[in-house]
């Protein structure tokens, strides 16, 4: 498809309202010239963080939402946000960062598109998301299923919680106060983790093996490497 497209359809005629979150100034001035281009999108609004654009303006059709800002928010947190507003949301992003793009994915974006796509398919996603419309892309139906060749544990909600918060590194007791459990209650949850790992052929006996499934399955980012 061309990016000439949209510049003719009847069905583009309403002009979409776009809001963008994204703290790199050369990024906002290319998305912003790119649209600049189709009659149908209009860019109203840039801002470097979501509070910045909520206090900006909240008379939109989507917001483009990059996932790493430089005020440390996440993307779980800032998808929750828009949605309180009742803002639709699309991931926009670099896709460099497996977890970022699964926590924004699980909050309910409808779709991940990297930054380096072409400007017409960029265009075709934002036309595709502001009216509502699910983009599916490689990066969202990854970040959704996980790695199709790690089999899939099963974890409950619960259980996802006590892995994230025992595998980042805090002990069962921290965990017991955080999640409200019983000491012995996140020993046993641990213990259930374990058996799924081991009966998925990941088996997990030390609380690194625990970490690097965590890793691998989205509840724990990537490990940055120092200086990066």
């Amino acid at each position: 498809m061309s990016a000439s497209t949209g510049h003719t359809s009847e069905a583009h005629s309403r002009v979409r309202r776009i809001g963008l979150v994204e703290d790199h100034e050369s990024v906002a001035i290319g998305l912003a010239t790119i649209l600049a281009d189709y009659p149908d999108l209009e860019l109203v609004v840039a801002a470097r963080t979501v509070q910045n654009l909520l206090d900006k303006e909240q008379d939109l059709d989507l917001v483009v939402l990059d996932l790493r800002l430089g005020d440390g928010s996440s993307p779980k947190s800032n998808v929750s946000t828009l949605h309180s507003h009742g803002l639709k949301v699309l991931a926009f992003t670099g896709a460099e960062n497996p977890f970022l793009v699964r926590s924004a994915a699980r909050a309910g974006v409808l779709g991940v598109v990297r930054k380096s796509e072409p400007a017409a398919a960029v265009v075709d996603s934002i036309r595709c998301a502001a009216a509502g419309g699910q983009v599916v892309t490689t990066d969202w139906a990854a970040a959704i299923d996980g790695d199709p060749h790690l089999p899939n544990v099963g974890l409950s909600p619960r259980q996802q919680e006590v892995l994230a918060l025992y595998a980042s590194g805090e002990k069962a007791t921290r965990v017991a106060h955080l999640t409200g459990l019983a000491e012995q209650t996140v020993y046993d949850y641990l213990a259930r983790i374990r058996q799924k790992y081991a009966e998925a052929g990941r088996p997990a006996p030390t609380k690194t093996d625990l970490f690097k499934r965590a890793v691998e399955d989205g509840w724990l980012p990537v490990p940055e490497h120092p200086g990066s």
